[in-house]
């Protein structure tokens, strides 16, 4: 790319972040009702996200070949615990992912 070409890229890059940044805020002034289906959204969509990540990671288990997804199933059910025990997301997906690195590299 040219100076001019990567100016411009890099220009438009910071245009679209400072409009998805500030058109909120404008759309939806704080004294301004929000519409229900903005509520309904911003209720829903989080956990729909989560389910969604599930999902992918379980994607590619082979049920059918050792070890049958069981580090997966392992860490997934230690996460579980952990935060339905804790509350805290950063703490089940940090001590989840350490434990399904730790059997899957050197267990199974």
């Amino acid at each position: 790319m040219s100076m001019i070409q990567l100016f411009i890229t890099i220009l438009m890059m910071v245009i679209a972040t400072q409009l998805t940044r500030w058109l909120p805020f404008l759309i939806f002034p704080e004294q301004k009702a929000q519409p229900k289906l903005l509520n309904f959204l911003s209720e829903r969509l989080p956990f729909a996200s989560l389910g969604l990540l599930v999902m992918y990671a379980l994607k590619d288990i082979q049920l059918t070949k050792a070890p049958y997804g069981a580090s997966e199933l392992i860490a997934l059910s230690f996460i579980t615990l952990i935060h339905t025990k804790f509350h805290n997301t950063l703490l089940s997906i940090g001590l989840g992912s350490l434990l399904y690195l730790f059997l899957f590299n050197f267990v199974f």
